[in-house]
């Protein structure tokens, strides 16, 4: 029989009862909170594999909904069938994860970091700067910037008193330049304002502490303080979606709720830090986003995605006869919320990974620019470059780059646009040596025009793979790379804000790593070179999609 579902306003009761004091704590707080952290992308969208951390992280929802909200959330109609419905199954879960984590859980910097750590502001310090880092950004990527950064600044004391150019410097490379400024914010504001000391809850964290979410907020307390917070991020909502099937679409406000409910039941009071963590771990390693390791899950027997799969199976080879006795939603009133709409059927070929729902996104704002590396290559010490500083706000605050101004996609007037902006850092210069080399694409590739400058010679005889990927979260950037070489000897008077360096000081300053496609274009197309260098056939990955993954 298709079992009754309760009242849902009884059901979600008793789903929030264990963090109903902090709902309503933070309820208050939710328009002011919602947006700190950003977490961009779903979990279906990005490289959730084996080397990823949090990337897929979903937005830090507030801990609260708005009072028009809640009333949508109560009246929808939710099955039982997507809930953790008594005290043993949600016993034999968090017991069969966290057996499986002190077994299979992988060795990384900040685990040891944490582990080892008495002096719990040391150790809330090493969770929360893994725990930014790991945003957006895979872990193979983030062990080397985490060991360095740890080296040079061990306390929060010492990364207070770093500059940003000093931040800026050591995370070059490592992108979305604003969580290392934040991170910086929130180290001052703890030293000068709270005694030195980190908030213990993760409704503190989230109030106090710049840039910091509801998910950082609850990895801190849970992993450094043991506070029994649960959380969510990309992998933990591909996790929950596959356990209870929950097809719906998972940024949307009823599911977001709904998952950080499921977190908040499941997480074991006893281990709040290594259950969270086994989550994450479990997405990143087995659960993954597409070829799922379910023979190696150590849930399996609770997942109903698995489930399903096996019903679908048996349901297509017409090898039973009579009814299936495999448990499925059933609400008695409407559409289930939680479950995928009717216009999405089941993909035969996706197995479990038909959960989570792939959400759509908007397709990136387009941009154009054109940018010149201006050289002295015959100056006292070697050949030097101009780099001129960002603005302290915006996109890439802070950063130096190549002189650029923005331009019109059809290239009117960029040339003579592009110079003046040169000569209001540099003064007069040289307008026929300034050469159009090709383009680069910054979310898509890199492209080129045929031609080189005034010499009409095929770029492709310069550089044969003209292929390189780097992603901005909401923008598809395309530069027009030009280059210009000065034969003069003494120094160009430069304006403030503006400073020369030589090659090998450009590739350890504060530069994106856009930066650092346009000069590798700009090397490959020198005279007398007809292939690009050694270091800059090395292929460049764009690694950060959606918040990661796990740790």
């Amino acid at each position: 029989m298709t079992p009754r579902v309760p009242r849902l306003s009884s059901l979600w009761a008793i789903m929030k009862k264990p963090q109903a004091a902090v709902g309503r704590r933070c309820r208050k707080q939710a328009s002011s909170l919602a947006g700190r952290e950003k977490h961009a992308l779903s979990s279906n969208q990005a490289p959730d594999g084996p080397c990823t951390a949090r990337a897929g992280t979903i937005p830090e929802f507030p801990a609260g909904l708005a009072k028009g909200q809640e009333k949508v959330v109560l009246q929808a109609p939710v099955s039982p069938y997507h809930l953790f419905r008594d005290t043993a199954e949600i016993t034999v879960f968090r017991e069969s994860l966290l057996s499986w984590y002190d077994q299979e859980k992988r060795d990384l910097p900040w685990r040891r970091q944490a582990e080892g750590e008495v002096d719990l502001d040391r150790r809330a310090y090493a969770v929360w700067v893994s725990e930014v880092m790991l945003q957006q950004t895979q872990v193979a990527t983030v062990i080397n910037y985490y060991t360095r950064w740890m080296q040079k600044w061990p306390t929060l004391q010492d990364l207070a008193s770093a500059s940003l150019e000093e931040v800026n410097q050591l995370w070059a490379g490592l992108g979305y330049y604003s969580r290392g400024r934040r991170l910086q914010e929130g180290a001052r504001k703890v030293v000068e304002e709270l005694g030195g000391h980190v908030p213990h809850t993760a409704e503190t964290l989230q109030r106090l502490l710049p840039g910091v979410g509801r998910y950082t907020a609850g990895a801190i307390a849970s992993i450094a303080f043991g506070q029994a917070t649960g959380v969510v991020d990309g992998n933990v909502v591909r996790v929950l979606c596959r356990v209870r099937a929950i097809g719906a679409d998972p940024s949307s406000t009823l599911v977001s709720q709904q998952l950080w409910s499921l977190a908040q039941q499941l997480v074991d009071p006893a281990r709040p830090g290594d259950f969270n963590q086994a989550a994450m771990e479990l997405g990143a390693t087995v659960c993954t986003p597409q070829r799922p390791l379910c023979s190696q899950c150590p849930v399996q027997s609770l997942c109903r995605a698995r489930q399903k799969v096996e019903r679908e199976q048996l349901l297509a080879s017409q090898s039973l006869l009579g009814r299936l006795d495999v448990e499925e939603c059933a609400p008695n009133i409407g559409q289930c919320q939680l479950c995928a709409p009717p216009t999405e059927p089941w993909d035969q070929t996706l197995g479990v990974a038909n959960f989570p729902r792939k959400v759509s996104r908007r397709p990136p704002r387009e941009e154009c620019s054109a940018i010149c590396v201006l050289e002295q290559p015959r100056a006292l010490g070697g050949a030097q470059v101009l780099l001129v500083q960002r603005p302290n706000s915006g996109l890439l605050a802070g950063l130096w780059e190549f002189p650029s101004v923005t331009v019109e996609p059809s290239g009117q007037c960029q040339r003579k646009a592009l110079l003046q902006e040169l000569q209001s850092w540099a003064g007069p210069l040289p307008a026929t040596r300034l050469q159009h080399l090709g383009q680069v694409t910054e979310h898509g590739g890199v492209r080129d025009d045929g031609f080189c400058g005034h010499i009409r010679r095929p770029i492709s005889a310069l550089w044969p793979s003209p292929q390189v990927v780097h992603t901005f979260s909401h923008i598809k950037l395309t530069y027009q790379v030009y280059g210009l070489a000065l034969e003069r000897q003494t120094p160009v008077t430069t304006q403030s804000g503006a400073r020369w360096l030589t090659r090998e000081e450009f590739h350890t300053a504060a530069v994106s790593t856009a930066m650092k496609k346009v000069f590798r274009m700009y090397e490959g197309q020198q005279p007398g070179t007809c292939k690009r260098s050694k270091r800059s056939q090395v292929p460049i990955s764009a690694s950060r999609k959606k918040p990661s993954p796990g740790q």
